[in-house]
């Protein structure tokens, strides 16, 4: 039949573009955080986790990292994500704007809850987004 699916693929195709796996918004701890965190699988089958419309302070050695714990308004920063195991996802690309940070293959995206913008030289939380799946 016309527009029938060759016969032998039993399996669906992958989607085309980008899947969005999880996100969250962004809270402010420390200094003011604005802007909405993404995991995305895309179309190669790598994942990110995609920050858009980011929105901080500038600081010292500010990383993103994709951790364990709750996340918690207030304590201004200190303290909330100290108990918690957390993968480094690398040095924050700019305070302002979209970005796009590449998640090691072996990251099992099912023992992680949340994404802080964290600034390693002072041990706090500039702002954190805990992420609820989308599929």
């Amino acid at each position: 039949a016309p527009g029938a699916a060759p016969s032998g693929s039993a399996s669906a195709a992958p989607p085309a573009g980008p899947v969005t796996l999880a996100s969250g918004e962004l809270i402010s701890h420390e200094h003011a955080t604005t802007g909405t965190v993404s995991l995305v699988r895309l179309a190669d089958g790598s994942r990110v986790v995609r920050l858009e419309g980011l929105d901080t302070s500038n600081g010292p050695d500010l990383r993103v990292w994709l951790t364990d714990a709750p996340v918690k308004e207030g304590r201004a920063g200190w303290h909330v994500f100290d108990d918690g195991r957390h993968v480094d996802l690398g040095a924050l690309k700019g305070n302002k704007g979209d970005q796009n940070y590449a998640l090691p293959e072996d990251v099992d995206l099912s023992a992680w809850t949340s994404v802080s913008i964290w600034c390693d030289r002072f041990d706090v939380s500039f702002g954190a987004a805990e992420l609820a799946p989308t599929i």
